[in-house]
């Protein structure tokens, strides 16, 4: 496989990844979907492992790319162009994620004052893309440093926001953050950064050596964001173990266990990936859970380690036994136009559909968003046009 030329496994990995998030989206705020369709922040559900797989894309691509245009324009012009491009992907996300109304009269603007009407806006403005952007101008500075700088990079960054959910943020983020909030960046580094050493992985190494270091580091990671979504055990509520926090969801001590926790819970193995646990009556939410919401480590490093599972998969596929879907690649080289197009389309479709909609009439309705979604991307494809930045 040539360097230069495009990767086929990356394509259609972004295809399906493409294709997960039509089907979460949509699918995930009916009542009869199954509960592996939906966000519930307390475990890692099929929808959790879809937005990880957007920034491990993005963070092997952005290796890939960057190394290429520094070659052929120099450093300085690459620097440059990486930064308008995602400023300019940052204000397509503000028009795109548009926050609610701040304020109905001008009276309640002016109290809000300058600050309060940001707080306001931040919290639907950090989503999917804004967070894909700040993330990767964050590793900008390391995307050309070798893996072991890189990924220290990764680890300081879990670090700092560990250190700082401890501090504040993980009560900010619960009420009402999307996707780790303002600082998801932090957290949102892992999966870019194991993006940029698998890129790493696949163009310089042997075709059987880089599948032992893909599957071998798919496993350790998940196995790790496991180990540390046990911490969750310290959490459970019983009668003799009363609610911490009776007026919120979570722990007053989400972060580092208290001393009488400590005395009076035992740290032991929870339930497998996948499976969901007790609800918020019966363990408190706490950082050491997987949440998309709380952008909790174990949850980053499990989704990371499926990321690349899934992608050495791909890798097989389409690499080693010359395996194409067309679905997946209408979908997959132009995923911007995609994210876009899912939103106008899902919001007209599901204006017919109630919340409590039977199975068959969701599904129907799912068929006709997916089947238009993707004859606007294959539309744009015959036409050679692709949203980019």
């Amino acid at each position: 496989m040539a360097a230069a030329g495009r990767i086929e496994s990356l394509d259609q990995f972004r295809g399906y990844t493409v294709a997960g998030m039509f089907v979460v989206n949509f699918l995930g705020s009916y009542d009869a979907m199954p509960v592996a369709l939906t966000h519930q922040n307390n475990f890692c559900s099929y929808a959790d492992t879809i937005m990880p797989q957007f920034f491990f894309a993005v963070g092997f691509a952005f290796r890939l790319t960057f190394g290429r245009r520094a070659q052929t324009a120099g450093l300085r012009q690459a620097y440059g162009h990486v930064v308008r491009r995602l400023l300019g992907l940052a204000l397509v996300a503000l028009a795109i994620c548009a926050a609610p109304t701040v304020a109905e009269h001008w009276s309640e603007l002016v109290a809000l004052g300058p600050l309060g009407v940001l707080q306001r806006g931040v919290r639907a403005w950090f989503q999917t893309l804004m967070h894909i952007a700040v993330t990767s101008l964050w590793i900008l500075p390391v995307i050309r440093s070798g893996a072991l700088v890189r990924a220290a990079y990764a680890v300081a960054s879990a670090i700092a926001f560990a250190a700082l959910s401890h501090w504040f943020y993980f009560a900010w983020v619960q009420r009402g953050g999307i996707d780790g909030g303002v600082l998801g960046f932090l957290a949102w580094t892992t999966p870019m950064i194991v993006g940029t050493l698998a890129c790493d992985a696949v163009v310089g190494g042997d075709s059987a050596g880089r599948l032992r270091k893909l599957f071998g580091w798919s496993v350790a990671l998940m196995a790790v964001g496991w180990l540390l979504s046990c911490g969750s055990s310290l959490y459970d509520v019983s009668p003799e173990r009363p609610d911490s926090n009776p007026q919120e969801t979570w722990a007053v001590d989400p972060m580092a266990p208290s001393a009488e926790r400590w005395a009076t819970h035992s740290l032991r193995a929870i339930e497998p990936p996948f499976v969901p646990p007790p609800g918020p009556e019966l363990r408190e939410e706490n950082f050491w859970m997987m949440s998309q919401r709380a952008a909790t480590l174990s949850y980053h490093l499990f989704a990371a380690g499926v990321s690349l599972g899934v992608f050495a998969l791909f890798l097989i596929a389409c690499d080693e036994w010359g395996w194409r879907l067309g679905l997946f690649r209408t979908l997959g080289t132009n995923a911007l136009a995609a994210y876009v197009l899912h939103g106008i389309v899902g919001n007209s479709v599901e204006r017919f559909l109630p919340g409590d909609s039977p199975g068959w009439y969701v599904l129907g309705g799912f068929v006709i968003y997916f089947a238009v979604t993707w004859a606007f991307l294959r539309k744009l494809e015959k036409d050679g046009v692709y949203l980019k930045l």
